[in-house]
């Protein structure tokens, strides 16, 4: 079976199209959302393309979702929580029971014997980078059955073996901190994944996304406007890792 697995689209719809209409993710006989669609500036194009795809979509849920459903009928965030900013305007495009349902998706899902998850097998929110010690990683996957485990949340890709198991990290395709703006995505074929890259006029996207007054010009300018180096991001989030 071959699978095309999507993390981290941000609700960047011109992205997606990017990727969905890469010749090398053609023909695919389904398709894996692997957390954070949403939220984004174009959460309700996003959702519709990826519901209107002519494969099977399994989705599993990433704390964009969990966060989305959250701030349904939540007080109003505060001005400086940009997570909780961006959650409650999602949850307004999308309505009540659209955002609802984004929360109870599962957390990990198993196919072809590849474990899916969006950030650890344990948290949707859960950090491990490409700095990230051997012990944490261990603890990361401890108890994890599957031989490989395909996640994202970090919006890097990454690969690498862990107690004899295949992490894989899929990267990001709407917000990715790679130095670049290019789509990252996975095609997983047999149960083996492999990463691609998809080219795309990711600042055009970037300025469209502001211009559209999404509030988080950090995210967007650090990934598609101006793309800062990929090691600058990856040691901010290794300072967060517990």
């Amino acid at each position: 079976m071959k699978l095309l697995a999507l993390y981290d689209i941000h609700a960047n719809v011109d992205a997606l199209e990017a990727v969905l209409a890469d010749p090398r993710a053609a023909d695919v006989d389904v398709v894996l959302v692997g957390g954070d669609a949403v939220p984004g500036p174009f959460a309700g194009a996003t959702l519709d393309r990826l519901g209107g795809l002519d494969v099977p979509v399994h989705w599993i849920r990433g704390n964009g979702e969990r966060e989305v459903a959250e701030a349904v009928g939540a007080a109003p965030p505060a001005d400086d929580d940009m997570a909780a900013r961006t959650a409650a305007i999602t949850a307004d495009e999308l309505g009540e029971a659209r955002a609802r349902v984004l929360g109870r998706l599962p957390l990990t899902l198993e196919i072809d014997g590849v474990l899916y998850c969006h950030a650890t097998p344990r948290r949707d929110d859960e950090i491990a980078t490409r700095l990230s010690s051997l012990e944490h990683w261990t603890a990361v996957l401890e108890g994890v059955g599957a031989g490989t485990v395909v996640a994202g949340h970090t919006h890097q890709t990454d690969d690498r073996e862990v107690a004899g198991r295949r992490f894989v990290n899929a990267g990001s395709v709407g917000m990715p901190y790679e130095g670049d703006g290019a789509a990252r995505w996975l095609l997983v074929d047999d149960g083996v994944p492999t990463p691609y890259v998809t080219e795309y006029d990711a600042e055009a996207a970037g300025r469209r996304i502001l211009d559209a007054g999404w509030p988080d010009e950090r995210s967007v300018s650090a990934s598609l406007v101006e793309p800062v180096p990929a090691l600058e991001v990856t040691e901010f989030f290794e300072a967060l890792v517990s």
